[in-house]
């Protein structure tokens, strides 16, 4: 016996709303007697960091002591996704046989499966936990781990796998026989990739707003070349040098790099990004960029429990250096050109942010540029390079459908009713501007945008036997929405040794 899962019309990617179908193939070399054959849709993401060991003698983690306890490996997986459909017996067959086990005959049977995928993601936190024993419900304390309910996370691997986020497709045949154990096909595993959130709307030209991150930097106080001494030669006597002078103010320059706010990166497309070098005083000295880097930096936050871990990544757009370009000035103001960017798209790898039960991901945008500055044709070998860093937000580029968007802008919103607890609080003050650090970004994105898009609250059955938790508005609306009907993204991520589950026909109880 041996099953195994074949998707009609398989997408490279998969995103929201999309649906995968196919059939589940079934070889039998003899008659089988089987109770029921099901397929089910998963996603998980799971998280395993490594704790420190623990000494009590004291001394470097690895020295070796008596009593010293082994470290400890902790382990976190969420079902964030999980949907199942028994292919056999169909309805008209359970209703129509009095018996739970039907015997198949030896040869190749096929059951057609179709999956819709959903927006938000299905682990959500119950306060209690309810499970057989001996036939009775026993109430069981329930975990203590971080539980969202948010929009799907895109797919994700690496980090020697320590954060794992997978979906995939399976199938079980269920033997009657108590003795027999039941076979699980192969883990059919797929790329996806979430839509992204309703952006806010294209303001008008005279309203538009950029955020941006902005540095000083004073150049040390430098002399004027002297003129180059003659030397005697055969129809001319020597001269005499003239003395280098000082100049009276020395550069002061400010550098600017903004992003249209809020600061919304998109995958597989180039950066929006402005750079800019500004004088602020008279001085008539000439500026020169000899450098420039642009990286986007990734930052993984991974949680197992108690262990916690932050992984950060790099993904270089541009790096280029010995310049030494002369910035055009107008009006004191230098920008660099968009040139050395604009037809540079991100790179397929990068994954759009995300938060998820044990797993999210961030980003800042790093700008490292380094200047020169000189008179004429003279260059002074003083070079400055300054680092900015903006936290930015990476969409997918999957934009929702308008039929979903007219639908969550119809959305009923509950009337709250003030209570005496609640009308003696005073009202909230507005937001205070924040100075300017160099150490830390100016700007920062709205608390609206920063949080995943379409997020629900948690509700919790009233009995005392918990059903499924109720889908969400998304999820609701959703159901009479077709597939995306727009253009698609490249993502891609290179998937580990060992991840893709048990090897064909393996047995084993699900």
């Amino acid at each position: 016996m041996s099953v195994r899962i074949v998707l009609e019309k398989p997408r490279s990617l998969y995103t929201n709303l999309d649906f995968v179908a196919g059939r589940a193939i079934l070889s039998l070399t003899s008659n089988e007697t089987v109770t029921a054959i099901t397929v089910k849709l998963e996603g998980e993401s799971k998280s395993r960091l490594l704790g420190e060991a623990f000494n009590p003698y004291g001394g470097y983690p690895g020295a070796y002591r008596r009593g010293r306890e082994p470290s400890t490996i902790e382990t976190e997986v969420h079902k964030i996704l999980y949907k199942a459909s028994t292919v056999f017996p169909s309805v008209d067959q359970h209703f129509a046989s009095r018996t739970s086990a039907y015997t198949l005959p030896a040869g190749l049977h096929e059951f057609p499966f179709q999956f819709k995928l959903p927006f938000n993601n299905a682990c959500a936190d119950s306060q209690s936990t309810y499970v057989n024993v001996a036939g009775l419900q026993v109430q069981a304390p329930g975990n203590t781990d971080r539980h969202v309910r948010k929009t799907l996370p895109p797919s994700l691997h690496g980090f020697n796998e320590q954060a794992i986020i997978r979906y995939y497709v399976k199938a079980t045949v269920q033997r009657s026989a108590f003795y027999k154990e039941n076979y699980r096909s192969q883990e059919y595993p797929f790329q996806f990739f979430p839509i992204e959130p309703p952006r806010p709307p294209l303001p008008s030209p005279d309203q538009r707003r950029e955020s941006f991150a902005r540095i000083e930097h004073a150049f040390a106080p430098a002399t004027v070349p002297p003129s180059t001494a003659k030397f005697p030669g055969l129809f001319r006597k020597a001269s005499v040098p003239e003395p280098a002078s000082p100049t009276a103010i020395p550069l002061l320059v400010c550098i600017d790099a903004r992003l249209p706010d809020p600061a919304i990166l998109t995958c597989n497309e180039p950066l929006p990004l402005r750079l800019m070098v500004t004088k602020l005083n008279d001085s008539p000295a000439t500026v020169f960029l000899q450098l420039l880097q642009i990286e986007l930096v990734a930052k993984t936050a991974v949680r197992a429990h108690h262990l916690s871990r932050v992984n950060l990544t790099s993904t270089v757009v541009i790096s280029k250096s010995n310049m030494r370009m002369r910035l055009v000035e107008q009006k004191r103001v230098m920008e660099i050109d968009k040139g050395h960017w604009r037809d540079i798209p991100l790179p397929n790898s990068v994954a759009p942010s995300f938060d998820t039960c044990n797993i999210s991901r961030s980003y800042d945008l790093h700008v490292k540029v380094g200047l020169l500055h000189g008179f004429g044709e003279h260059i002074f070998p003083e070079l400055i390079v300054e680092t900015l860093i903006m936290p930015t937000q990476v969409y997918s580029g999957i934009a929702p459908p308008d039929a979903l968007l007219r639908a969550m802008a119809g959305r009923p919103t509950s009337n709250i009713v003030p209570t005496a607890a609640t009308s003696d609080l005073p009202p909230r003050p507005p937001p205070s501007a924040v100075p300017f650090s160099p150490s830390a970004p100016p700007t920062s994105i709205p608390q609206h945008l920063s949080a995943a898009p379409f997020q629900t609250g948690q509700t919790h059955p009233e009995g005392p036997f918990p059903d499924d938790a109720p889908p969400s508005y998304e999820d609701a609306v959703a159901d009479g929405i077709g597939p995306v009907d727009g253009p698609r993204r490249l993502y891609f991520q290179q998937q580990e040794e060992g991840s893709v589950g048990n090897a064909p026909g393996s047995a084993g109880k699900s």
